[in-house]
């Protein structure tokens, strides 16, 4: 790993397990444990040797995180150039650029840059809520694109998706489970057939406020399967040794 590259009002945080550091600024966006599950969450084809495609890298921590588990190439999808330059630093810093590239584009135009139908996984934190009148945004330009369906709405995130996959290729994303309906419709009529969801709790006792899906293209319709429940926190709100063991412990391999 190389020395950091940190600029005013940035700062360094890392995943122990993955032995990864990201640049980040918290002024802009920072990751939070929603990213760390989805690279954990995702198992690709190939055992990891094809070719990823993380779209909305925000700072990179998805493709970061995720990279070190497999061997094939990552490419890190960044719409906003403040944000695609400090993924760029995080490669660096990591030593990833051999396999992790990023490119700062709209994901609904990048198909310039990686050709239609090249790509065997693809992964996405997207924004989780919906543009609506009564909407309550975040002024900040930075968040508002990371949290709101501002630049991109789920049905042109599950067309574009589908447009970089190769048949049979893996889709992964997490999101909100009130927006199931959504993801369903989206995905669905876009070719991308769901095949496990993995619901994830804040604690044992409340609601959901996660979920991670996995969807295959041109995949079998139905036979859709509930892996086992993440639980955040306990009820002192320490980590759970579930969670304690993703974030601190060995590192990821795949099934």
């Amino acid at each position: 790993m190389t020395e950091p590259n940190i600029h005013e009002g940035e700062r360094l945080d890392g995943l122990p397990s993955q032995e990864v550091k990201v640049i980040q600024n918290p002024d802009m966006f920072a990751y939070s444990l929603d990213a760390v599950l989805l690279a954990y969450f995702a198992n690709p084809n190939k055992k990891g040797r094809g070719r990823t495609v993380d779209l909305g890298a925000g700072t990179g921590a998805v493709g970061l995180f995720y990279a070190k588990k497999v061997t094939g190439s990552v490419t890190l999808v960044e719409i906003q150039e403040e944000l695609a330059a400090m993924a760029k630093r995080s490669v660096r810093l990591n030593g990833l650029e051999d396999r992790v590239s990023v490119i700062h584009a709209d994901m609904q135009e990048v198909f310039d840059q990686i050709k239609p139908g090249s790509v065997d996984t693809v992964l996405c934190n997207p924004p989780y809520f919906p543009i609506k009148e009564k909407t309550k945004q975040n002024e900040d330009e930075h968040y508002q694109i990371a949290r709101h369906e501002v630049a991109i709405d789920l049905p042109k995130l599950a067309q574009t998706a589908n447009k970089l996959l190769k048949n049979k290729g893996k889709f992964f994303m997490v999101h909100r489970p009130e927006r199931l309906g959504d993801i369903f419709a989206a995905l669905t009529d876009r070719g991308l057939e769901i095949k496990h969801l993995q619901f994830v709790y804040g604690k044992a006792d409340r609601e959901a406020n996660m979920v991670l899906v996995e969807a295959i293209k041109q995949g079998r319709s139905g036979g859709v399967r509930i892996l086992p429940p993440i639980i955040a926190y306990t009820a002192d709100n320490q980590y759970t040794e579930q969670v304690q063991t993703i974030l601190y412990g060995k590192a990821w391999t795949l099934d």
